[in-house]
Formats: C-alpha cells, sequence, structure tokens
C-alpha cells in the first residue's frame, strides 16, 4: 500500500477526517448538525484540493535535472539510492535500509488500536543517476515509500516503511552544490587575506622585502611584497577550484514542496491525480448534501 510518511492529510482528510465528520451528523440527528458537518467537509476537500494540485503540478511541471548539470535551486532529481556511509537499520525490524519511519500502536480492553510512539530517521543518504550523486538530507522532508512492512507482537503493532539501497528515488527540493566550481573566492580576495597575514609577521615581512634595511617598506618594496601575494593568491585560489564538488539536496528555505519517495514520478503523478478528483467529489457532494437539506423540512 502507498503510504505518505508526513504531511498524510490528504488521505487523513478523506478517509478519516470526513467519515469522523459524516459519523457526527448521523450521531446528533439534527439539521444543523448535519450543516455543520458537511459546510465543514466542503471546506476541507476544498483545501485538499488545491494542496494536492499545487504537488500534482509541481511534479508535472519540473523537468529532471541531471545531478552533475543541475542548475542551483529547486530542481527535480532520479537516481538510485546508495549509502552515505554505512546502511542504517530500521528502528523495530533491524533490517538494513537508508531511511525509516516508524509507528508503534497498542490494543486497548476494547480491541482498539492507538498510536503509542512513532518517529523516523535522519541519517543522510546518497542519490547517483550516473552522472554524480547526491547527498539526501530527508529531515523535513514529505517522503512516500512503497515498501511498508507490519507485525504485531502480543498487544502491540509495529509497523515501518522504509527506502533501501538501489531504490530509484524522487527527489523535489533545494538543490545546492559546495566545492571548486562554486568558491565564492577571487583573487583580490586572497591578495587581501595573504597581505593582512603577511602584516601580522611584521619581523619576516620586513625580513624579506625591506630591501634597503631602513625598517620600513618603501613605495617600491610594497609593490614586490603585493606581487609576491598575488602569486601566493593565485596558488591558493587554483588549490581552492581543484577541490572536488559535493551536491546536497536539501528542504527549500522559502517553504516549498520537498518530497522523497522511491515511486516513479509518473506514479506519483497518477496517485496525486486520483486524489484530486476524489476531493472535487466529497466536495460537490457535500453541497448537494446541503442543497439537499436547505430543502427538506427542519427535524
Amino acid at each position: 500500500m502507498l503510504t505518505s510518511l508526513r504531511h498524510q492529510y490528504t488521505q487523513l482528510i478523506t478517509s478519516g477526517g470526513q467519515l469522523l465528520l459524516l459519523f457526527a451528523g448521523f450521531q446528533l440527528e439534527s439539521s444543523l448538525a448535519w450543516y455543520w458537518c458537511l459546510g465543514i467537509m466542503a471546506v476541507v476537500s476544498l483545501f485538499a484540493w488545491f494542496s494536492v494540485l499545487h504537488r500534482l503540478r509541481l511534479i508535472n511541471g519540473t523537468p529532471t535535472s541531471r545531478i552533475a548539470s543541475a542548475a542551483q535551486g529547486y530542481v527535480e532529481l532520479l537516481g538510485d539510492a546508495v549509502p552515505h556511509g554505512s546502511p542504517i537499520l530500521g528502528k523495530y525490524s533491524n533490517l538494513p535500509c537508508l531511511w525509516y519511519r516508524y509507528k508503534v500502536e497498542r490494543k486497548n480492553h476494547k480491541n482498539e488500536w492507538h498510536t503509542e510512539s512513532t518517529g523516523e530517521s535522519d541519517a543522510p543518504f546518497l542519490i547517483d543517476d550516473g552522472t554524480a550523486s547526491c547527498v539526501v538530507d530527508p529531515q523535513g522532508a514529505e517522503i512516500i515509500s512503497q515498501h511498508e512492512d507490519t507485525w504485531q507482537v502480543a498487544d502491540r503493532r509495529y509497523t515501518e516503511w522504509k527506502i533501501l539501497e538501489r531504490d530509484e528515488v524522487y527527489a523535489l527540493g533545494e538543490f545546492k552544490t559546495a566545492g571548486g566550481s562554486t568558491t565564492p573566492l577571487t583573487q583580490n580576495d586572497l591578495v587581501i587575506q595573504v597581505l593582512n597575514e603577511w602584516k601580522m609577521d611584521n619581523e619576516n615581512l620586513l625580513k624579506r622585502f625591506d630591501l634597503n634595511n631602513n625598517g620600513v617598506l618603501d613605495l617600491n618594496e610594497w609593490m614586490l611584497a603585493r606581487q609576491a601575494a598575488k602569486r601566493e593568491a593565485n596558488k591558493r585560489l587554483a588549490k581552492a577550484r581543484a577541490e572536488p564538488d559535493i551536491h546536497f539536496m536539501l528542504k527549500p528555505r522559502d517553504g516549498r514542496l520537498f518530497l522523497l519517495s522511491n515511486l516513479s514520478p509518473e506514479q506519483l503523478s497518477g496517485r496525486y491525480a486520483l486524489w484530486t478528483w476524489l476531493h472535487l467529489a466529497i466536495f460537490f457532494g457535500a453541497l448537494l448534501g446541503i442543497v439537499w437539506l436547505m430543502q427538506q423540512p427542519a427535524f
């Protein structure tokens, strides 16, 4: 079963919240209660429809980038999941994975299940699309996984969702590169840095460039020092630019959707398209219910 592991409100609103509102309407048995229940259902379904439609448009409207050539900013990536270091173990299954979320439920004396605890891992992992690899930080992500395991021990029920090594992972979020190709350093910055370092050791500075030994650097001697500083700056700049690039996928700072899934973009798109129609159906169904109530005598 496909399960959204964060921001589950689209499914919960339809399958859980809407049913509770209907149940409340039947229990209260009054036209006023039905007006309130159906009105809330309509508002909630409309909100959920906008939310799901937003996700659908982002998935369909954002082209897939290659990691090695992706632009900095909001991008969509698709690649194989790879450990960043050693794989982690599921909280209760103890099976190797790259990410997990768990839920522990306990059965009470009425044979009803109540959630006892939930949690998820925050260890980073890599995705590799053949051109390069990218470090994925799952914190703050909305994660949808097709791997779900459920088992029961005594009066407790355990559920774990996972992303496994070599899963094809879809990622939509903030892409950032750190390394040689993105260094903000310039030659002028480094020249100033080198000269400031040398000035802190004035004795050595004079020893190197005070050619007439008068204890101060004249204009010509200072020009020699600047030329030497430029050569040192060029060496440091070349070293900085030679540093390997490291790519990151992070939660966008502007609050935009951060989505990770081991479903394909086509599967995700179809899933969200289905939810848009379901939310619209519930919205119009609630409105029709209100119209029908308005035509009935009060009860």
